[in-house]
């Protein structure tokens, strides 16, 4: 999946001796001091976003080596008109309890970029959104790839909030000024497209007949998968009720949700046996004495 992670400067400045040395391997043509203008970038980190998604912490140090010797663009064009500095440094950093990846970036000082240093300088340039695509999300509630699963990411479940956990770096494509970030302290944005594209999206542009037909289908067993899952969880809060053994309505309801498909049903089951037994059906009209060998004499009038 392709993924638009919004992050910002952090510094600006003349390149140290070591920084231009990292710099002058990625041009054709040493570059002095006095040529480049450096500048620092929060590209993205592991905390939370708007859209309840983070990158997982172990996928960071990857991420980073990815980004080294990307483009600097402008809004997410990709055009080499729009092409304005480039990562020659990026490293993961700790702040506070957030992982960061913390990149340096390059422009040369002339005088069609004197507008944009003077923008960056005065800090009207300071928002930056990266690009790049991930192999996985996984639902951090049960651990399964997110949307093969009933949880819904911004939802609680037991306390415990719903997000989507971007993991497995493959590519990072570029990073870019815009103007409003989306995350909190690293915003997001996200593009539909490449290699990674979601089904929807390929049956779409494919225009194909059967599979649109096919894609429908698939969304009513979906559904139907759902209402047969909501109608299980909504079965173990009410056989858990009748069996009155302590646990209340949230409790059971949050013990169901928690639960995958398979465990879920023999929950049902199990509750189901329990409470068939209590619920034994007796005649109206019983012998005084119990029958001692014949089945269903209480049945007898």
């Amino acid at each position: 999946m392709e993924i638009k992670k919004a992050g910002s400067l952090a510094g600006s400045g003349t390149p140290s001796d070591a920084q231009l040395e990292k710099i002058n391997r990625l041009t054709k043509t040493p570059l002095t001091r006095e040529q480049v203008y450096v500048f620092s970038v929060h590209l993205c980190d592991d905390a939370v976003d708007r859209d309840f998604e983070q990158f997982a912490t172990q996928s960071l140090p990857k991420l980073a080596e990815l980004f080294v010797g990307k483009t600097g663009i402008c809004d997410h064009e990709w055009s080499s008109q729009k092409q304005v500095a480039r990562i020659f440094d990026a490293d993961v950093i700790r702040d506070g309890t957030t992982s960061l990846i913390q990149a340096w970036a390059y422009m040369l000082r002339t005088p069609q970029t004197q507008d944009m240093i003077a923008q960056i300088e005065g800090g009207i340039k300071k928002e930056v959104s990266v690009g790049c695509a991930m192999a996985k999300s996984i639902c951090s509630i049960c651990g399964k790839s997110y949307g093969s699963c009933e949880h819904r990411k911004g939802q609680s479940y037991g306390g415990q909030l719903c997000t989507a956990i971007l993991s497995e770096p493959v590519d990072a494509y570029e990073f870019s000024f815009v103007a409003v970030p989306a995350q909190r302290q690293a915003g997001v944005m996200k593009r539909k497209g490449g290699n990674c594209m979601k089904l929807e999206d390929y049956v779409e542009k494919s225009q194909d007949s059967s599979l649109v037909e096919s894609l429908r289908g698939l969304q009513r067993e979906a559904e139907l998968g759902r209402a047969y899952r909501k109608q299980l969880e909504q079965d173990a809060v009410r056989l858990g009720l009748c069996l009155d053994f302590g646990a209340d309505e949230q409790l059971l309801r949050t013990l169901a949700q928690q639960l995958d498909d398979g465990a879920l049903q023999k929950f049902c089951k199990g509750l189901q046996g329990k409470v068939s037994m209590l619920t034994e059906p007796v005649g109206q009209l019983p012998e005084m004495t119990p029958p001692k060998s014949e089945f269903g004499r209480e049945f007898m009038i």
